[in-house]
Formats: structure tokens, sequence, C-alpha cells
């Protein structure tokens, strides 16, 4: 294969799984095509991105020189956004509703104190849109009672009717307008986003399983074709949903044994805020069976700087499901206070959301990670990091109450 072969271009499918995401794909692109145009500033190779044309998949095209070596590459990313939107669409009463039974659901069940002995930014993230939402509702409740007073105090029992009528409206104003200013607050749209995963206690919804399906389809096609590796890339809550569409293709046996390197990039996962739910049996058992797994190579890259992510925490262990002779993830950090510049780091510190696709930017400083290296350079990821240490500070103790992999 051209791997082995210098004189040829070293090619690459890579497959992007974003998270919980809204948004057009084509905010990727751009993403992808400012930040590594920077990336290779700063590291001295040359990367170009071109537009896919026809039908299919949305994506683009790259092709870099590093190392001495041409590489062309091709980039998909797996559409959920759709199926994001629609679990988006509540009413405020509904958005409200949707808070008190997805609180009920983590914090009876327990995992809740779970995920406290992990990392406290995520759990904060995740306690963060509940206290927002309520002190939204205390606003609106507070304003429509100083309207209605107001109205008490001039005569007219009718006046008062008028007050309590014109109180409500303000509550109500007030709402909307918090809501159609989610994009500042965030609070509607990561309630939405704890609520798709908790809805049905960690097991998946019928809509997202089949769309899993179509991007089984889609890895496994790659597979058959002549490149050097297939590399799916997993970020936030796309992280789980790479670990079941990759632990389903190897369960079928569908990765040819004389076919591309596969290797599998999971970037700030949220892997124990659906892993730790009492029916979240069939991605534990997914996450049991890629760690053994000889067929791929999985990183899992975080940092303690993104306090949206459980960061250093290796998803398997703290899952309750390590088996004898787990190989996989290798977890190390990205390590943002030290790959970032002091300037640029005190730029992002209290951004958490920009924190969050740090891992998709450049880096004033890289370290042994470099997200335009992996997908658009000259060695699998296998080979990247065959020599690499996981990070000594990873926690790797199992944490989650339940444990259990059988779906009946």
């Amino acid at each position: 294969m051209s791997s082995e072969r210098p004189d040829k271009p070293f090619r690459r499918r890579v497959f992007y799984i974003p998270g919980y995401d809204p948004i057009h794909p084509r905010r990727y692109r751009e993403l992808y095509r400012k930040e590594g145009a920077a990336q290779a500033a700063i590291s001295g190779y040359e990367i170009a991105l071109t537009g896919k044309t026809g039908t299919g998949p949305y994506g683009w095209n790259l092709s870099s020189t590093q190392d001495g070596r041409e590489i062309e590459a091709e980039v998909e990313v797996m559409v959920w956004s759709d199926i994001v939107r629609d679990s988006m669409s509540n009413t405020i009463p509904a958005t409200y509703l949707q808070m008190l039974r997805t609180a009920w659901i983590y914090i009876g069940s327990g995992t809740l104190w779970r995920l406290m002995r992990l990392r406290k930014g995520p759990v904060i993230a995740a306690l963060y849109p509940v206290v927002m939402l309520l002190g939204q509702l205390l606003l609106a409740v507070g304003l429509g009672w100083l309207v209605y007073r107001a109205a008490t105090l001039l005569p007219g029992g009718i006046v008062a009717l008028l007050g309590a009528v014109g109180g409500m409206a303000a509550g109500i104003a007030l709402l909307r307008w918090f809501r159609a200013r989610d994009s500042r607050f965030f609070a509607y749209y990561l309630m939405h986003d704890y609520a798709y995963s908790a809805q049905l206690r960690g097991a998946n919804t019928p809509e997202l399983e089949a769309r899993m399906a179509e991007f089984r389809a889609t890895i496994r096609a790659a597979l058959f074709t002549d490149v050097d590796e297939v590399l799916v890339v997993g970020h936030s809550s796309g992280a789980h949903l790479g670990v079941s569409v990759l632990a389903d293709l190897i369960r079928v046996e569908d990765v040819p044994e004389d076919g591309p390197a596969l290797g599998f990039l999971s970037l700030g996962q949220v892997v124990p805020m659906v892993s730790f739910l009492p029916r979240a049996q069939r991605l534990r058992a997914d996450l049991n069976a890629l760690s053994t797994s000889d067929a791929l190579a999985w990183v899992d890259v975080s940092a303690p700087g993104d306090g949206c992510a459980f960061a250093l925490c290796d998803p398997v262990t703290v899952s309750g499901v390590a088996p004898e002779g787990k190989r996989w993830p290798l977890v190390f950090s990205a390590a943002f206070s030290q790959t970032l510049s002091p300037e640029r780091w005190r730029a992002l510190r209290w951004r958490f959301f920009r924190l969050h696709f740090q891992y998709l930017c450049a880096f004033d400083q890289p370290g042994d990670y470099d997200y335009f290296r992996i997908t658009a350079g000259p060695l699998t990821l296998a080979e990247r990091y065959a020599a690499r240490a996981p990070s000594k500070s990873r926690i790797d103790i199992p944490v989650s109450k339940y444990t259990s992999m059988d779906a009946a």
C-alpha cells in the first residue's frame, strides 16, 4: 500500500462525527480551513482545502505536504444535525418539564453523584442550564408580580384584573426574550443536549440508531477502497456514537484484514454522561468490545482546561466495563495551558464552549496532539502514537453504579 511507498501520496478517508449540534456542517469545513491554515503557518507544513463536487455526504478534500510526503485526504461529516434540531423544537413549558424529568433521571438514579466523583467541570456544565432556566423563570415571575402590584395601586377592580393579565404577559415576554437570545446563554441548548441523552435513560432513540447504521455502512464502504487509513473522529457526544458505530462494524467482522488501517480519535468526550445511566447497556457493551479489539487503534484526547469534557477519564474503565486484556483507548492530554500561548490561554480560559472546540483548532506550541497532522499527515493514528504512554494523571478506576451490558 502507499503508506509503505514514500514516492506515492498517502491517502486517507476521514469521517467526522460531531456532537449535539443543530448547525449546518459547513461550519466544520470553514473551521478546518481557517485553523488548518493557521496551524500550517505555525508548524511549517502545507495544507489546502477544496470543496467536494457532486452529490453525497457533506465534506471537503485536503491536500498537504508534511515531512517531505504528499497527502491526499477526503473528509466527510456524519450528519445528525436534523435529529438534533427536531429534539430542540420543544416549547418553553415543554422545556421546563424536560428539565424536571432530566434532573430526576440523573439524581434519582444516583448517576449525578457518581459523575461528581470524576470531574466537576462537566457536572457544573450539566447543572448550569437548570440554574439558568430557573433563574430566568424567577425573573419572569418577579417581573409579572411587579406589573401586577403596580396595577393594584390604581383604583378599580378592572385595573387589578388587567394588571394580572399584563403581569402574565410581561413574564411570558421575558421568557421568550431569553429563549430568543439563547445563543448567548446556551441554557436551552444545553438542556436539550442532556435531555436527549437521558430521555431513554441511556438507550438510543430509534432515529439515532437508524442514522448510526447509515454511518456504519458508509465507513464500511471506505474500508474496501484503496486508501491507507480510514480515520473516524468523534467529538463530544459524537465520541460515544463513534464507539457504537465502530463496535458494530467490528462485531460483524466487516473490517478487512488486508484493508486500510482503521483509527478512532475521540476528542473532548462526554461518554460517562450516557454510560453511567441505567439503560446504557448497549454503550457499555460497545465500550467493552472496542477496548480489546486489534482491528483498530483508539486514541482519546481531552484536556483539564476543557470544562465541558470528562478530561483524562478513561471511558471504558470509569464505566466499569474494562475487560481483562484491555488495550484501548490510549488516553492523554492536549494540555491547553502548555500548548496555547499564555496570551491566548488567558483569552480563552473562561470561554468554556470555545475551549470545547479547541481540539479542532490550531495550537501555538503544539505538543503530541496536532489535529491537522493526524487528519492530513503521513502517519496512521497507530503509527503516530505507537510509542506514546498514557497520561499519568488519567482517571482509570471504575465509578459507574450501573455496569450491566445485558440489554435484556
